[in-house]
């Protein structure tokens, strides 16, 4: 049972660093630099497959590309100990740490950026059954995958790189693993569904289904991901465009936005129907005043064609879209 008898009693006064050396047992203390260990769920690993390194805020994250977990270190503490939830997890983080103080000192040692892990190289195969599979279950065909240059993969390569030096190198293979491209043949995303947590690699900065515009529409709607955006032109409601940010958690920025409110008359926001979908869907209602749908189906689009069908998705939306323009 987990105590919740603990002098600690906001998780902000644990050191993020403690907790990942804590419960993976690290014999090195964590200032900045990435890690690259055995993984922690799977005592078969021969070879170190699970990578911790800083995100873009300096936190440290974990992924682990043996089981597929990943995340901070909430989601760290919940997969070790089967834990259903990240406030029972915060609730043994806190416990734990009151007890390792109360015999042990603990300063957090001075943070040093490191040198992050990159893709470095990757090899496009043929589709195959399982592929078809799973893009068929959101009712998208080869040719709108084509249209917007989605490829499946064989392997995709991470190295890690200080001065030139080469410090480290993972490979990742397996089904399952598409690579997103721009028309030029840029690799700029790679997505792997079946992995739990950190589903999407970013490549490089890229508005998605931007290579694809016409201009020819009088409506232009932002969705959260591409494959949103793929599973919208499935409905074939015309008379509209579509793009997709980089993630639903970043907005498409001015200097981005600013040439495209010259060329369509109105512009919409469809987002994920779960809080955090709402909050970024209200970003773009406050920075641009553009106005935002919420389809109350299924998490987001793509998931409501999967468990509806398109027929049934289109009848939703389009009244939705009328009413909006």
């Amino acid at each position: 049972m987990i105590s919740t008898k603990t002098i600690i009693s906001d998780l902000n006064e644990v050191p993020r660093e403690w907790v990942f050396e804590h419960y993976l047992k690290l014999t090195e203390r964590l200032c900045g630099q990435s890690l690259k260990i055995k993984s922690a769920f799977n005592p078969t690993d021969k070879v170190p497959s699970m990578c911790i390194y800083t995100d873009s805020k300096g936190f440290y994250k974990f992924k682990d590309f043996s089981s597929g977990f990943g995340g901070d270190g909430l989601n760290l503490v919940m997969h070790l100990y089967s834990l259903d939830g990240r406030g029972k997890a915060a609730f043994k983080i806190m416990a734990d740490y009151d007890d390792y103080i109360s015999n042990n000192f603990y300063i957090p040692l001075e943070y040093t950026p490191q040198s992050k892990y990159v893709v470095s190289d990757y090899q496009i195969r043929h589709w195959n059954t399982l592929d078809q599979s799973y893009w068929k279950s959101f009712k998208l065909s080869s040719s709108i995958l084509e249209h917007y240059n989605v490829k499946p993969l064989e392997f995709y390569n991470m190295i890690k790189e200080d001065d030139g030096y080469l410090l480290d190198t993972v490979n990742i293979k397996g089904n399952f693993i598409y690579g997103f491209f721009r028309d030029d043949g840029a690799l700029y995303k790679i997505y792997t569904p079946k992995v739990k947590d950190n589903k999407f690699i970013k490549v490089k900065d890229y508005i998605q289904g931007f290579d694809q515009l016409e201009f020819k529409s009088k409506y232009l709607l932002i969705t959260s991901s591409l494959k949103d955006l793929m599973c919208f032109k499935k409905l074939g409601i015309t008379g509209i465009e579509c793009l997709a940010p980089d993630s639903e958690n970043s907005v498409i920025p001015e200097n981005f936005m600013q040439p495209l409110l010259d060329k369509y008359q109105k512009m919409l926001v469809l987002f994920d129907n779960d809080e955090p979908g709402l909050k970024s869907a209200k970003r773009y209602k406050e920075k641009y005043g553009f106005e935002y749908i919420v389809l109350d189906m299924s998490k987001d689009l793509s998931d409501s064609v999967r468990d509806h069908s398109v027929q049934s998705v289109r009848d939703k939306l389009l009244p939705l879209l009328k009413q909006a323009l």
